[in-house]
């Protein structure tokens, strides 16, 4: 997957964490459970093997946009096809929610109209040290 530019990217977080998302569907940076966990996902550093979390419509002539609900840090990535318009809506809980339940990233696809088929890809690339698993 290509480098894409920085002023390509939104944000979230948490206040413990951030993560970087590409108008493509991407999470290009992601250090996890805490700005100071190892990454695990770095596509933003190295393209081949930093690791991504891609959440993409198939087919060509796509128009990317990016927006935050109102007062939120809540990220929304549409797609405009001439079949359909589909969003990703990215955010990281916090407060009473993000301590009961346990820090996490939420990802979560909607068709807003007509049809759209997503591809789903993902390479941690640190994700056996961020689990706290040993390497063979």
């Amino acid at each position: 997957m290509p480098y894409q530019p920085i002023e390509n990217h939104g944000i979230i977080g948490n206040m413990r964490t951030a993560a970087l998302v590409g108008l493509n569907g991407s999470i290009d940076w992601l250090c996890f459970p805490r700005f100071d966990s190892p990454s695990v996902f770095a596509a933003i550093l190295d393209d081949k093997k930093g690791g991504y979390f891609k959440i993409a419509p198939i087919g060509d002539e796509i128009v990317h946009k990016q927006l935050y609900w109102p007062g939120t840090n809540v990220l929304i990535t549409r797609f405009l096809t001439s079949d359909g318009v589909g969003e990703i809506t990215d955010y990281m809980p916090v407060g009473e929610r993000a301590k009961r339940d346990g820090y996490s990233l939420v990802r979560r696809i909607n068709v807003v109209r007509g049809t759209m088929k997503f591809d789903i890809e993902c390479a941690a690339y640190n994700l056996d040290r961020v689990l706290g698993r040993a390497h063979p």
